[in-house]
């Protein structure tokens, strides 16, 4: 180890080795003959023309006796040294990082959210992108922390959830329904809880939200998004609700879209976009851990679905034994889709297992009726 502290100061492998022949009383052309080798390629090596490789410093480890990992380390070292003094930073760089590792770009064009045809094709994929996110230019692209326009969303929305927020937006904007007022909002709910007594009629939504003043848009998500449903305005009489339908099935559909009303009827999102995310378990409870915004909305989605009240006597009648004849008898008493009443046990009991047989999917009697974008169809924005 004290042999090896004499050459701490040496910043290079030529430098080592330099040192090391002049301890031993050395010249290059006897190191040359000891290796073998030509003495052209040593005075390169010790001038640092040319890099020593894992052979190289196994003979020199053998015949100065210092390891061979010094000299690689050196070299290593010392490379990178010599390119930080050529390279120069590029912003650009850490521009394309951000889009391009944090947006699914290739999705996204696949999709037809992006006027290019080819993610590699840089130039056009940052123009596509400036368009789809409204920006003057491909450093004002919202993604990007340095950004001055922002949607004003919570801090926890990811790239990928704010490309599909973009969408919905795009979408609903070009959208023509009713005046919205709150009074519309409640005829709404009035109009709808008919509804849920059967999985085709799903496909009224649509036109019933429409006539009502909400711009109702279904966009399927991006992989990894985890969405359920948005809630934002465009302007102070403009409510927007955006849905996935990435879980098919009656009760999900009929908690998400309630729930993201209970939102626009309490005037929710106007201050601050309201996305969410995995809305099920506890997320769509009323626990006082929840945000208050979603703890209103969760018990408005619920009692719509099935009114606590008959819940909770349900539960405490039959409980732990839920019979399928009671679960029918209740649904024909109360006019809903059984899958309702299977959904919020399943919530209330942790039981998600159990009763999945009436959670029926709906998503092909909506679309038909719906503006939608994803499951192979476009929606038809700046046409």
């Amino acid at each position: 180890m004290e042999e090896l502290d004499q050459f701490k100061d040496c910043r290079s492998p030529g430098q080592l080795i330099e040192a090391a022949l002049k301890q031993k009383g050395w010249t290059q052309r006897v190191l040359a003959i000891v290796l073998g080798v030509d003495e052209t390629g040593i005075t390169k090596i010790i001038s640092n023309k040319r890099s020593i490789n894992a052979e190289t410093a196994l003979l020199l480890e053998e015949v100065l006796e210092i390891p061979a990992e010094r000299f690689l380390e050196l070299q290593k070292s010392y490379d990178l040294a010599k390119a930080r003094i050529t390279a120069r930073p590029d912003p650009k760089r850490a521009t394309r990082a951000k889009l391009f590792g944090g947006l699914p770009v290739t999705e996204m064009i696949k999709r037809g959210w992006l006027n290019a045809e080819d993610v590699r094709d840089v130039p056009a994929v940052e123009l596509a992108l400036t368009t789809f996110f409204d920006a003057s230019s491909v450093d004002e692209i919202e993604i990007l922390p340095h950004a001055a326009k922002k949607t004003i969303v919570s801090d926890e929305v990811t790239p990928v959830q704010l490309a599909w927020l973009y969408r919905v937006r795009q979408i609903a904007s070009e959208m023509i329904v009713g005046k919205y007022s709150p009074l519309a909002g409640r005829r709404a709910i009035e109009l709808l809880k008919p509804l849920t007594s059967a999985a085709e009629e799903a496909r009224k939504v649509p036109k019933i939200l429409a006539e009502c003043g909400i711009r109702f848009v279904i966009v399927e998500s991006l992989q990894n998004a985890k969405i359920d449903g948005v809630c934002f305005w465009l302007d102070e009489s403009s409510p927007v609700i955006g849905l996935t339908l990435r879980h098919d099935r009656i009760d999900n559909f009929w908690f998400v879209l309630r729930h993201e009303l209970e939102h626009v009827l309490q005037q929710h999102g106007k201050s601050q976009v309201i996305i969410d995310t995995e809305l099920e378990g506890h997320r769509a409870s009323t626990h006082s851990d929840v945000p208050e915004e979603e703890r209103t909305a969760n018990a408005a989605a619920a009692e719509f679905c099935v009114p606590k009240k008959s819940m909770d006597s349900f539960i405490a009648r039959k409980a732990p034994f839920f019979a399928e004849r009671d679960i029918l008898g209740m649904a024909a008493t109360l006019r809903i889709h059984p899958g309702l009443i299977a959904g919020q046990l399943q919530h209330r009991t942790g039981r998600y297992d159990r009763f999945r047989n009436h959670l029926v999917k709906v998503r092909a009697h909506i679309l038909p009726n719906a503006l939608v974008d994803g499951w192979g169809d476009i929606a038809p924005v700046g046409i």
